[in-house]
């Protein structure tokens, strides 16, 4: 009989920012439960972004000043793309849940897309983790118009 506990944050505690699967150990245990499996806050974070820029109609992630930053970021040398931004998660013993906010693009229905988000994040994170994601919250912060772009490689070439 296997016995597959878990437990959260650091000598497991609640309220860290890591989750651990926990199995029980012996002879007689199968291999894959014996040991501690520890899956932290920013595993799950960067597994639902990259599953939710997946999907077709979204433009980025993060809110106006999240993104700003990122921005800023981005042309840091050696500080990475940011695929958290525009991610929270909490991750419990068991069971993670994902907020994320978005900006979609121009004439796509939201209400479509937002389904295609979270559907692609379940899957991702339960997959990869083995956990149970009790909400996907998505936040839609902007549109993306087609002439946006336009404007902002203006901008971006007029002073070097």
């Amino acid at each position: 009989m296997t016995d597959n506990s878990t437990a959260t944050g650091r000598n497991g505690q609640a309220g860290g920012n890591e989750s651990a699967l926990q199995g029980r150990t012996g002879a007689g245990a199968p291999a894959e439960t014996r040991g501690r499996t520890t899956i932290a806050d920013s595993v799950v974070a960067k597994i639902a972004g990259m599953a939710a820029r997946e999907v077709p109609g979204i433009h980025k992630l993060g809110g106006g000043m999240a993104r700003a930053l990122g921005a800023v970021r981005e042309r840091v040398p050696g500080t990475g793309g940011g695929v958290t931004q525009g991610v929270k998660v909490e991750v419990g013993e068991r069971q993670t849940a994902v907020d994320l906010d978005v900006v979609v693009e121009y004439d796509v229905s939201i209400v479509d897309i937002a389904a295609d988000v979270r559907t692609n994040v379940i899957t991702a994170v339960e997959r990869m983790t083995g956990l149970q994601v009790v909400e996907v919250n998505i936040a839609v912060d902007d549109v993306h118009l087609p002439d946006e772009e336009a404007e902002s490689d203006d901008q971006e070439g007029r002073v070097r």
